[in-house]
């Protein structure tokens, strides 16, 4: 991730791979030589996705896959084909439940984490749009499955790969992980085992890593993961979190100059990999990491501490979660509640739409471990572009601005009336709210209303009982519409919750996931900044909550300007929790007040992000 005074995503302290006796990772660099006399020094840069320092040698992880044949098959042997085809699915399910077996042994969240992903992977195999792909192209087209697999494969991929969600396109990961697992299973080739004996200190350099890969690997000999594919959603991203794994994925030319052996540095804070260090690099990393872990136990300490400033305002920190695994670390960060649940995991990587009785499970437990503290669910945010043999809908052109989130809820509203009543359903175990994404009219908050309104009136019609209060309904700030018509939807909505990542995107009409333009995708950018100061003045007037729940709120250099421009709930990574109230703590509101006017007043961000560095919170 780019760092700087004009760019959110700075350092923020997290867990780091291994602790040894001293409170330190394992390096196994710490001798005179040092870097290397071979090769000269060479920086990468990629996307931070596991904050921390890792120093180590570089271990090359191949997925062991050879070049895959292609050729017809005689109309005589085309049902024998596709029962060579169905016979690996069915061992690349067994296998999945082996490995299922030995990841419940991970340390916290991560077993279930990888639990949950391989099961969705058993489901993948029986019957998913890949899998049913595979089998018609054999009967259609008489090519061998291995062919077939390989061709639907990149069709799949192609078509996620021009998606501009973060999450969305990170599902890329499961369709290479179950195709790969399919061709290994029809040419009977072993999985590389080289992850189950790993020195201490390796660092695993690898195209892709899959959950399969995480669970081989024993994270107390990892020093940091390295891919050269990879997403801020991806399945490395997620399990590096949550092993405590300094990590940085997608970086180019990795690959091709990466030796296996060699010394390498893992920054997981500014995304940054250095092959070979010389030996003043290599000092000054140690003394990062140093300096890292100091801060991450004093950080740790806080975890108990209330989240007010110095002249006792409270600023409530809640967390972000894409699946319901990530609640135990949620809890382990002190959050006060989670600020978004994002629905969409229910809806991936199957044929069928989940029913009321799955999603009232799901949030009924993420809920009940809450205990007591809230939780806001947000409505399906997928388009056509992904649901459409589901619901009969074309895709279209551009999945970003076309039929998605809202929007294709109330054009389908029973996936609307589904997914409210099983909100209503868990809401009686604890605190919840709904949130609604997307939302550019006043209109579609009063269509989304009254959905709800007929839900809860069925309810009471049928004698089910319903939750006391019903969960308030409130809309995300996302796009420039709907920030400069914030007045209007506050007399609508219940609360308002901005994400800054997409209000950006829309905002400067950057990608930024393309990149060629990512470098323009720019958060403190003065039009950002008015539109988050509109919002939050029009909830202020109207006195309903507002949160801020993109990647700035996980920015503790942006908390005393957010703080300023009026915002009291901040939800984010929950790993970025105990820096951000580490910060909350050491301002006051005259002085955040003082500083949000003088930022508010700057023309570009250059500027504006000089302002945010020299910020004296006194």
């Amino acid at each position: 991730m780019r760092s700087g005074p004009g760019r959110t995503g700075a350092a923020i302290p997290a867990r780091l791979a291994v602790t040894a006796e001293d409170g330190g990772p394992h390096d196994p660099t710490e001798s005179p030589l040092g870097g290397g006399a071979a090769d000269a020094m060479l920086r990468l840069e990629g996307v931070a996705v596991g904050p921390g320092y890792g120093i180590g040698t570089v271990y090359l992880h191949d997925t062991g896959l050879s070049p895959i044949p292609e050729y017809r098959i005689p109309s005589g042997l085309v049902a024998r084909e596709r029962q060579r085809f169905a016979d690996a699915a069915e061992r690349a399910i067994a296998e999945l439940r082996t490995l299922g077996q030995k990841v419940r042994k991970l340390p916290g969240a991560a077993g279930e984490e990888l639990s949950c992903i391989l099961e969705a992977y058993e489901r993948m195999l029986r019957g998913s749009r890949l899998v049913r792909g595979v089998d018609q192209r054999i009967t259609a087209e008489r090519v061998n499955a291995e062919a077939a697999v390989r061709i639907e494969m990149t069709e799949l991929i192609g078509a996620f790969s021009s998606m501009e969600d973060d999450y969305l396109a990170a599902r890329m990961d499961d369709i290479r992980e179950v195709g790969r697992r399919l061709i290994r299973n029809l040419g009977r080739r072993p999985r590389q085992p080289g992850l189950t004996s790993l020195s201490r200190g390796s660092v695993i350099v690898a195209e892709e890593l899959s959950p399969a890969d995480t669970a081989l690997l024993n994270p107390r000999l990892v020093g940091g993961l390295v891919t050269a594919l990879g997403a801020r959603q991806s399945h490395t991203a997620i399990m590096a979190r949550s092993l405590g794994l300094p990590a940085v994925v997608a970086v180019p030319m990795l690959l091709r100059h990466a030796h296996a052996g060699a010394t390498i540095v893992v920054d997981g804070t500014e995304g940054a990999v250095i092959l070979n260090p010389d030996a003043d690099t290599l000092a000054r990393y140690r003394a990062r990491r140093a300096n890292f872990l100091r801060t991450r136990r004093n950080l740790q300490r806080l975890r108990d501490v209330p989240s007010v400033t110095r002249d006792g305002i409270a600023v409530h920190l809640h967390a972000n979660i894409e699946l319901p695994a990530e609640v135990e670390g949620v809890l382990q960060a002190g959050a006060e509640g989670i600020g978004l649940v994002r629905s969409e995991f229910l809806y991936m990587n199957r044929e069928s739409l989940p029913s009321e009785d799955e999603q009232a499970a799901v949030f009924s437990t993420l809920i009940e471990h809450m205990k007591g503290r809230p939780v806001t669910i947000r409505t399906l945010d997928l388009g056509g572009e992904k649901l459409g043999d589901a619901l009969g809908i074309k895709p279209g052109a551009n999945p970003a601005l076309g039929l998605r989130a809202v929007r294709l809820s109330l054009t389908r509203p029973a996936l609307l009336r589904t997914q409210f009543a099983a909100v209503l359903r868990a809401a009686r175990r604890g605190p919840a709210r709904i949130l609604l994404p997307m939302v550019c009219t006043v209109e579609e908050v009063r269509a989304a209303r009254a959905v709800l309104d007929a839900v809860v009136a069925d309810f009471r019609a049928a004698g089910r009982p319903l939750p006391d209060p019903i969960p308030p309904l409130g809309v995300m700030i996302e796009v420039p519409a709907a920030a400069l018509s914030a007045d209007a939807l506050a007399r609508e909505a219940d609360f308002f919750a901005i994400g800054t990542n997409d209000l950006t995107q829309y905002a400067l009409a950057i990608d930024r996931t393309d990149e060629a333009v990512a470098h323009l995708y720019e958060p403190l950018h003065p039009a950002v900044l008015r539109l988050i100061h509109f919002a939050t003045g029009a909830a202020q007037a109207a006195g309903i909550p507002v949160s801020v729940c993109g990647e700035m709120a996980g920015d503790p250099r942006l908390t005393p300007l957010l703080f300023g421009l009026g915002v009291r709930e901040l939800s984010m990574a929950s790993f970025a929790i105990p820096a951000v109230k580490q910060r909350v703590r050491r301002i006051t509101q005259p002085a955040a007040e003082r500083h949000a006017h003088r930022v508010l007043g700057q023309p570009d961000a250059a500027r504006i992000g000089a302002l945010i560095e020299s910020f004296d919170a006194g």
